[in-house]
Order: C-alpha cells, then structure tokens, then sequence
C-alpha cells in the first residue's frame, strides 16, 4: 500500500498574510494494510485561533474534505472518515497530524492539508 501525501497551502481570508503557511514535514508514505499511519502537518500563523483541515484525493477526482480542526478534538470530521481518521491541532508545537487507523488500500492517495484559516473560514 502506497500512501502519497502532498501538502498543500490555500490561504481564504484576506487576512492572510506570507507567514501564514503549511510546512511539509513527509512526503510519500509506504505502510502494508492494516497498519496505522500518521501523516505530519505544522503550520505558521499570526492568527490566535486558526483553523486546519485536511482534504484525500484519489485518482482524477476532486479533493474529498476529511476533517477540520481548530483546538485539540473541537472541530468537523465527515461521516465516511469518522471510524479510521483522527487528528489533534497542537498549538504549543504548531502541528494537525492525521492518523489513519487500519489502513485499506483505498486509502492510497494524495492528502492535502489546508490553513490555517481565522474563524473557521474554508475555501
């Protein structure tokens, strides 16, 4: 099972200034099925309460939204990724990893993660 991850930088607001940014801290990630996974995201922002979020895209299909996070566990994930994906927003390190739980080889991907964002905004 091959795991691709690119991350990505979408700024929304108009707030958004050149410090605010996503650091790619992995690049691709090799994991047999069944395994967990954790794919890295930090981030820099002038904003106190950013908001984060994490987006798959398979194939030739659009970006699928997995989750948002803005505080440790507060924020949004959807009903499809609930089960197997997880994610906490560390402030103190600048971090949102995404962990994937019991990896299925649909799960081979490109992930994207996006922010950060002030008052939740998306793109």
């Amino acid at each position: 099972l091959l795991i691709h991850l690119f991350l990505c930088m979408f700024c929304s607001s108009s707030e958004c200034k050149g410090e605010d940014k996503v650091i790619q801290t992995t690049g691709d990630v090799t994991a047999t099925e069944g395994d967990a996974v954790t794919l890295n995201c930090m981030f820099e922002t002038s904003f106190t309460g950013p908001t984060l979020f994490w987006y798959k895209q398979d194939g030739n299909n659009r970006p699928r939204f997995i989750l948002s996070r803005f505080t440790l566990d507060e924020g949004n994930t959807a009903d499809e990724f609930k089960e197997r994906f997880s994610s906490r927003l560390n402030s103190t390190f600048r971090s949102v990893p995404l962990k994937i739980q019991k990896l299925h080889v649909s799960d081979s991907a490109v992930y994207y993660c996006q922010g950060p964002t002030a008052d939740g905004e998306d793109s």
